[in-house]
């Protein structure tokens, strides 16, 4: 795989705050340049919900309403976070869940394509028991050791994830191919399948 062909690609993590539909009270997108993620230019930031944020949220991302009291709104950030997303690829780990959430706190913006590593890990890690993204992690053995934060954060998830998906491009030999297997049907980049050709039989 070369690394050097890849667009501009953001590994993304959002929380939420345990409403249906979730808003959001974290978010985080760590860019992967040639071949590795480039946690510097990690952007990452708390967001004060509408709503309080659910005590099961909570035991799951350990953010508390607390933490997120001083936090910018959405509406306060919005537009720069759409400029940061704009013109580039996304990648996260059960994908469409967090396209669908970004999709509604962005109405106006589309990704140039998006990549979910649970699919891609479905198609390439076949031995793998499940496909969680604990679980993908220790099974293709990477080592969070520098990797800062704590699970269910959305830096450290993001990070790892994105560590997930270099381990992950290493199996193909090129983007094109990558894609194939990485984007879900009717998402944004999915690679066009030619019609079959009619027969007889």
């Amino acid at each position: 795989m070369d690394f050097g062909t890849w667009p501009r690609l953001l590994v993304v993590d959002v929380e939420g705050n345990g409403a249906t539909p979730p808003d959001l009270v974290e978010l985080a997108a760590i860019p992967i340049e040639h071949g590795r993620p480039v946690p510097e230019s990690t952007r990452s930031t708390l967001v004060r919900p509408p709503h309080p944020i659910t005590a099961f949220a909570t035991r799951i991302h350990h953010i508390t309403n607390q933490n997120v009291a001083n936090a910018p709104a959405w509406e306060q950030i919005a537009q720069a976070v759409q400029t940061d997303l704009a013109g580039c690829w996304i990648a996260a780990h059960n994908a469409s869940v967090d396209y669908n959430v970004l999709k509604r706190h962005l109405p106006a913006w589309e990704p140039t394509g998006v990549i979910d590593t649970l699919r891609l890990a479905r198609a390439t890690y076949t031995d793998a028991s499940r496909f969680g993204l604990d679980v993908l992690l220790t099974h293709a053995g990477i080592d969070l050791t520098d990797v800062p934060g704590q699970r269910h954060r959305a830096g450290f998830d993001a990070h790892a994830t994105a560590l997930l998906l270099l381990d992950l491009a290493s199996h193909y030999s090129t983007w094109e191919t990558l894609l194939t297997a990485a984007v879900p049907p009717n998402m944004p980049g999915a690679p066009t399948r030619a019609p079959k050709e009619e027969t007889l039989w």
